[in-house]
């Protein structure tokens, strides 16, 4: 597969997505974005907002534009790990046990509001996201290409909510708050209101294309400048006086991918230390922990984050001709 040969197939395509997506979602761009740079990456989104912003509306749209295979769960208490996992069942007829789907057979799955079940039944998503299979008493099946997990979370300290375990955010590609509308954004919502935006939108990918996607974005060259520059900032993450829990190679493994993904949808066939700043925070943010005293001085992790960034030195990269 020709990289160079793809990039403006790709990236017609990629406008084809922003014009379905943005028939629902309005005044949203950099988050569209941001949520295609993840699925390209093979990776998982964790938006964290209030409820009634659009998180849902979203995945729903995307999961039209892309042509793939959605469910959703909505978490609650009483939610169990078979739900998302499946279980299995005897069948008198021919004396075996079959395995009956759970909710996470699909392409994109919808966790809403995950933060308002149990620890149990959020760590039956572990194994999902990260080895993209299902294990079930001794069985394994894999799940369909593309995988993706959008999961939305109520801000903490909302009422019936509990804090994710670090090893839970961890396999969030990125985390994303879509926020209020502007008064101009939110005029247009309310004049869209009945034309059931959703059902407007149209297939123009097709699951194969994403796939295509994800591997096209792996080709993309990175210079051992950028590679050095990707580490450096964790490791600022890690030794900061401030933060507690800094990025993990999980974290930086996500972040080149993001890279890449924001290079190729920017129609080039190599990152640059912009790619890496544009993405940074949206890949770091919700696996740093601060000490004590960065919550006592009024810092926020944003707020270290920006000053990682003007600190470590920017490479001047060595383009790939």
């Amino acid at each position: 597969m020709n990289i160079n040969t793809n990039l403006t197939a790709v990236s017609e395509k990629i406008n084809k997505i922003f014009y379905e997506v943005n028939k629902a979602i309005i005044g949203k761009n950099d988050i569209i974005a941001k949520v295609l740079m993840a699925i390209i990456s093979r990776g998982h989104i964790l938006i964290e907002d209030m409820p009634g912003v659009g998180k849902t509306t979203m995945a729903l749209a995307f999961s039209k534009a892309l042509s793939l295979d959605y469910k959703r769960i909505q978490f609650t208490p009483d939610v169990l790990p078979t739900d998302i996992i499946g279980f299995s069942v005897y069948n008198p007829g021919n004396n075996k046990f079959e395995y009956k789907h759970g909710s996470a057979i699909c392409n994109l799955f919808l966790a809403d509001e995950i933060n308002r079940t149990s620890s149990k039944t959020q760590s039956a998503l572990l194994e999902i996201m990260e080895e993209r299979c299902i294990t079930i008493e001794g069985k394994s099946f894999n799940l369909p290409k593309p995988y993706i997990v959008i999961a939305t979370q109520n801000p903490i300290g909302s009422i019936g909510t509990q804090m994710l375990p670090e090893s839970q955010l961890d396999r969030f590609t990125i985390k994303l708050s879509m926020g209020y509308p502007d008064i101009k954004d939110e005029i247009n919502i309310l004049k869209n209101k009945n034309t059931d935006s959703l059902n407007r939108i149209k297939p123009v990918v097709s699951a194969d294309d994403i796939v295509i996607f994800q591997r096209i974005a792996e080709q993309i060259y990175v210079d051992d400048s950028i590679y050095t520059y990707i580490v450096c900032l964790a490791d600022a993450t890690r030794k900061h006086p401030m933060i507690k829990l800094g990025l993990s190679p999980r974290g930086v493994i996500s972040l080149t991918a993001m890279a890449k993904s924001v290079a190729l949808m920017s129609g080039r066939n190599y990152v640059i230390p912009d790619d890496i700043s544009y993405i940074f925070k949206d890949v770091a943010e919700h696996r740093l922990i601060l000490e004590h005293k960065a919550k006592l001085n009024g810092l926020s992790v944003s707020d270290l984050l920006n000053e990682i960034l003007k600190n470590v030195p920017i490479p001047k990269v060595k383009i790939k001709g």
